[in-house]
């Protein structure tokens, strides 16, 4: 997926839009709720990223393009350590772009499926860190609805982010949210009966988290919630079901989680400063949990690239628009729309893509940066696996080759069943 580099030095203007002709595609590494993952080096900085794209005609066809709009509105406008930020979105006639920090730690769910039992302190410092990053969504009135292990990405060190606000929504001033979304097994208690006079409000998210550090710690969840579920058994369950904590757990944490999986929301924790408050935490140096100085007692093994190799499969062979070809079939395409007739051009579909091309938001925080417009300043991370000289070859239009020892899991979460 790097043969179609140039042999002569791209040109920048810096006035131009970033666009996908400003990357260096390396390999497929993984599939997200609409669209597809791969890891790609900026010609002009080298830095590497991760870039999501998502077929145009695939999300009108589902009925998706508002979620996408909504995504991009919501990241374009968040910027912490402990999120999966957005640097740049744009778009081409067939696909929307997402080009996001890159964290090559794979994601919980993947740690969790490869059987690592987390030990206490170290769910304690991803307990403190998830709370930091869910203090500041709420500050920007944001509740994320599907806090889970697959949507939690870790660093080279070990450090949380969250990602995926795919169906994230934004709570203006004192509003609460009736409509249902997220996954079932780490949907608070209030989604399943809200009412519309009563709704829900940002501590469904600090319930998924209670959810999140107890199958962190256990290998299960609390609940035994699967997607097939009815809201009606869910809603029993949570009546009749005690949840059970084993004895080898410090009474400490098993106190914290009962106040995060704690069935009524106006009496769970739901603010940075329950947490800070909590005497298991009370000793915590928050500057540093801030500044990541705290080491994690889980590291990802730096050895390995986190991710299944068949998602490169998928892209070179089964995948029947695949990134590398793109240019080609672009200017197909459009030698092809040359002989269209206007009936062809103005079809229901062809009107749905334009509204698209049309309203798509283009962004591009690295000239918001040079410009002063973002508060929060933090350049995209230097990645120092031992693996990047392998990804590197692939800018001089060689094929990636690992063992196959070293290639595991879904560097974005491909929202596998949770039955």
């Amino acid at each position: 997926m790097g043969a179609n580099a140039s042999s002569k030095p791209p040109v920048f203007d810096e006035n131009d839009d970033v666009n996908f002709d400003h990357f260096e595609i390396l390999r497929a590494i993984g599939k997200g709720s609409f669209g597809k993952v791969c890891i790609v080096q900026k010609n002009d900085t080298k830095k590497m990223y991760a870039m999501k794209y998502m077929n145009k005609q695939k999300c009108v066809e589902r009925n998706e393009v508002r979620n996408v709009f909504k995504e991009l509105q919501i990241m374009q406008g968040l910027e912490h350590p402990f999120l999966v930020n957005l640097w740049y979105s744009f778009q081409d006639e067939e696909d929307m772009f997402m080009v996001v920090d890159l964290l090559l730690g794979g994601d919980l769910r993947y740690h969790l499926q490869q059987n690592v039992r987390f030990q206490e302190d170290t769910v304690k410092l991803f307990i403190c860190e998830l709370a930091m990053a869910l203090d500041y969504l709420q500050s920007q009135r944001i509740i994320h609805r599907d806090m889970k292990p697959d949507n939690i990405l870790l660093d080279e060190h070990g450090h949380v982010h969250i990602t995926d606000f795919n169906i994230a929504t934004m709570l203006p001033g004192e509003m609460r949210i009736t409509t249902v979304a997220g996954t079932k097994p780490y949907m608070a208690p209030e989604m399943f009966s809200c009412r519309r006079e009563a709704g829900y409000s940002f501590a469904v998210d600090w319930w998924s988290l209670g959810v999140t550090a107890y199958e962190l710690l256990r290998g299960r969840r609390p609940y035994h919630i699967r997607s097939s579920t009815s809201s009606k058994e869910i809603a029993h369950m949570f009546e009749t079901a005690l949840v059970t904590y084993p004895s080898a757990w410090s009474q400490e944490m098993v106190s914290l989680l009962k106040k995060l999986l704690e069935l009524n929301p106006d009496h769970r924790f739901s603010h940075l400063s329950d947490i800070q408050n909590f005497p298991y935490l009370n000793d915590m140096n928050w500057d540093a949990v801030l500044q990541k100085r705290l080491i994690p007692g889980f590291v990802p093994n730096k050895g390995r690239l986190n991710c299944d190799p068949t998602f490169e499969l998928e892209e070179m062979i089964l995948e029947s628009k695949p990134l590398h070809k793109k240019k080609k079939r672009l200017a197909k395409k459009e030698k092809e729309m040359r002989k269209c007739d206007s009936s062809q051009k103005t079809c229901l579909l062809q009107e749905h893509l334009e509204s698209v091309q049309k309203e798509f938001i283009i962004f591009n925080r690295e000239k918001e940066l040079e410009e002063g417009r973002c508060i929060y300043y933090r350049q995209p991370r230097e990645v120092k696996w031992s693996l990047l000289p392998a990804l590197q070859d692939l800018t001089k239009g060689q094929r990636l080759t690992l063992p196959a020892e070293h290639l595991h899991f879904s560097f974005f979460p491909s929202h596998q069943s949770l039955d």
